[in-house]
């Protein structure tokens, strides 16, 4: 699933090509507004909140999306077009007059909301590290109002912190030496938000270090134990464990951990 430092730099690319521009052509193809058109509109701009994005209009509408699984953007340049195979799956296009397109394909949230109501699509979520309203106090404290919560399960909470997915909850406790299901009122959540600020930032802004946490950008060994399960840590060479699912997570995401670096209290 795309976590918050990819929809990041998927809007900085957006930007590129959308902002400013006045659209040619387009409509929505997805959700309620499905069957809207966009020709005539003029793109504001972009935003980004954990793992939603928002493409802003003169209109005074914003289209929300959200990547989930499946979605994914792709832009063309003039005269350019996706594969004809892949029409039945675009739900939003975006022509500009120059004859950039954006394409947003296999996407599942697609929703058309007045910019003055955005709070109905992102208001429940917690503070984003890479928004410029960035608040570590208040971080803090949601992440500490559950004591008893095992950390890497707060940590998915996006109503707690927003944008941290599966990758970075276990590389998180990994880098802080936390077994995964240590309640997150006996560990430094300071510390911990401190570390998920700085690495998410420079996943979504250093060029080449996307998703990187070990520092190493060879094949394998870019994480320290995310999808590394029964392979050597990269720290002590303890076999890295897994577990399918955590608990109270419907997507039943996998957990990974080194049981020597990050040993069970």
């Amino acid at each position: 699933m795309p976590e918050g430092d990819s929809v990041y730099r998927l809007a900085a690319r957006l930007r590129a090509g959308l902002d400013g521009a006045r659209l040619a052509g387009g409509e929505l193809r997805g959700g309620r507004a499905a069957g809207t058109r966009l020709a005539g509109v003029t793109v504001l701009g972009h935003d980004t909140h954990g793992k939603h994005l928002l493409t802003r209009f003169d209109s005074g509408d914003t289209l929300h999306t959200h990547l989930r699984m499946t979605g994914s953007w792709t832009v063309t340049g003039p005269g350019k077009r996706l594969p004809r195979r892949m029409d039945p799956d675009v739900r939003v296009r975006m022509q500009t007059a120059s004859g950039a397109t954006a394409w947003g394909v296999g996407i599942p949230v697609v929703e058309l909301v007045p910019t003055r109501e955005e709070h109905r699509v992102v208001g429940h979520l917690g503070p984003d590290p890479l928004r410029a309203d960035w608040d570590p106090a208040e971080a803090q404290r949601r992440l500490g109002a559950d004591p008893a919560r095992p950390v890497v399960a707060a940590l998915l909470d996006q109503r707690l912190v927003a944008g941290l997915g599966n990758l970075w909850a276990n590389e998180l406790c990994f880098l802080r030496g936390l077994f995964p299901w240590r309640p997150v009122g006996d560990i430094d959540v300071a510390a911990l938000i401190a570390t998920a600020a700085t690495t998410l930032h420079s996943s979504a802004t250093v060029p080449g270090l996307f998703q990187t946490t070990t520092g190493v950008t060879r094949r394998g060994e870019r994480h320290w134990v995310a999808g590394r399960a029964h392979r050597p840590c990269l720290r002590c060479g303890t076999l890295v464990r897994v577990r399918a699912e955590v608990a109270g997570d419907p997507e039943q995401r996998r957990t990974w951990w080194c049981p020597r670096c990050q040993p069970e209290p």
